[in-house]
This record gives C-alpha cells, structure tokens and sequence, in this order.
C-alpha cells in the first residue's frame, strides 16, 4: 500500500452532522471524492436533491438524508435509533452541528443558553457516545469533533458558545483516553475564522471584522474546502495513531 493508499476511504460509512451549507457540506464532500458514502442530517435538509446530495452522488457515492432538530433531546434519541437501524455500520462520525447566539454576558438570557449547550455539547455528547458503543464493538472507528478557536479563546457575546466548544475540546480527549486502545480515534478540528453564513455579518462588521481579518497571517478567512484534507485525514487510515488532538485550521489565527 502506498502512503496516498492511506487516505482511502472506499467502503466506508460517514455519518455528517450539520452538512447542509458551509463547514459540514464541505466535510461530507471531502470524504465523498475520497471514497465514504454520506448519511447527512440537519434540521432543515432535504429529503432529496439538497446541493450537498447532487455533490456526493456526482462524486459516485450514495447519500442518505436525515433531519434533526438537535435542540430536541427527544427527536436527537429518534434520529439516533433511525440511523442505526438503517446503517448498522458507521465508520466514521463528523459531530459538526452547531448554533451560536450572541449577547453580552451580563444580559445573556437562559433562553440563549439552553439550545446552544444542547445542540453545540450534549448531543456531541450522545452521538459519540451512542455512535462510538457501536464502533468499540467491531474495534475500529473514527470520531471527529468540530471544536474552534473558542475552544482555546473565551470570545465576545458568545458565552454559550464558548463554554460549549470548550466541552467538545475535553469531550474529544475525555473519549479518546478511552477509546484509543480500543481501536476508536476520537480527534478534532478546530477551525478558525471561516467565510460561512453564520459569519457574514461578523465579517460586513466595520469593526471587528477588518480586526479579525487583519490578525490573520494567511491574510484571508477560511473556506469551507480548506477543511477538506483534515477532515479526510482524520477520517482514514493514515491518523490510526493519532487520538485525542485537536487539530487547528486558522491560517495562523492562534500563532499570533
């Protein structure tokens, strides 16, 4: 087997968390060309026809959809029992759904906190953990999280947010102390200032955004396909050694 061999993932199962627009399309596309068939779920896909779907099956790969409002603890259980009785084998797990709301800390409201702690860290939690038992059965597997710079950073308006991929940081090295002798990696990628939907206006933002862009030292935000090779590298056989990292994409956000 030659080393590019190693980034293969043909016959492999990904279930893509949040794939329908920005980082989470661009992930399930990825690992598509790289050879996974795609089962995407999120609150507003399509049954069929999404851009994410024509992308993977142009691809050459199959593509299932799912919807779930990952707010709903109860419709997360439901989504969790679909899944597994449609594809008893998942390989791999891209937790990537996420909410943010912003205000400052002193005006935060309970109304903003409970949905983001709920979709951004509990139902991380529950995915990996019920996706995971399944994985640790057949001994192999590969669990990505989607944590961020506000994983390292504490952030402005977004407590939430912050607290939340601070959990999906120790959530990743928690599982992966665990898991990693078992032949599960649990790893994950945290982007930094990316051009998405969620963004937009923080990057039309006279202020902050000329601020983020000029901290940047690759001089631009992110793409979502810059996420591309990570998450196809986390996903495959060449990151069977690697367990627990949280692997940043930010064009030097963090180095500066």
């Amino acid at each position: 087997m030659g080393v590019l061999d190693l980034f293969r993932l043909d016959g492999k199962m990904a279930l893509v968390t949040g794939c329908r627009r920005g980082l989470g399309k661009a992930m399930a596309i990825a690992l598509a060309e790289a050879g996974a068939d795609i089962a995407g779920v999120s609150q507003a896909l399509e049954p069929s026809g999404s851009e994410v779907e024509k992308a993977v099956t142009a691809a050459g790969r199959r593509f299932k959809a799912y919807r779930c409002d990952f707010s709903d603890r109860k419709a997360l259980y439901e989504f969790i029992r679909c899944v597994t009785e449609d594809l008893p084998r998942i390989d791999i797990l891209v937790n990537n759904a996420g909410a943010i709301l912003r205000a400052p800390a002193h005006q935060y409201p309970d109304e903003y906190w409970d949905p983001i702690l709920e979709v951004n860290l509990t139902s991380q939690f529950i995915l990996a953990r019920e996706i995971g038992k399944r994985m640790l059965e057949r001994g192999r597997g590969k669990v990505i999280f989607v944590a961020s710079m506000l994983s390292f950073q504490g952030g402005i308006t977004v407590p939430a947010y912050a607290a939340s991929k601070g959990g999906v940081a120790q959530l990743t090295r928690a599982f992966a102390n665990e898991w990693a002798g078992r032949g599960v990696n649990v790893n994950a990628i945290a982007p930094g200032y990316f051009r998405t939907d969620v963004t937009v206006d923080l990057e039309r933002d006279p202020k902050r955004g000329p601020a983020i862009l000029e901290r940047i030292p690759a001089g631009r935000w992110g793409r979502p396909e810059d996420l591309a090779g990570t998450v196809v590298y986390l996903a495959s056989a060449a990151s069977d050694y690697l367990h627990g990292s949280i692997v940043v994409v930010d064009g030097g956000w963090l180095s500066r």
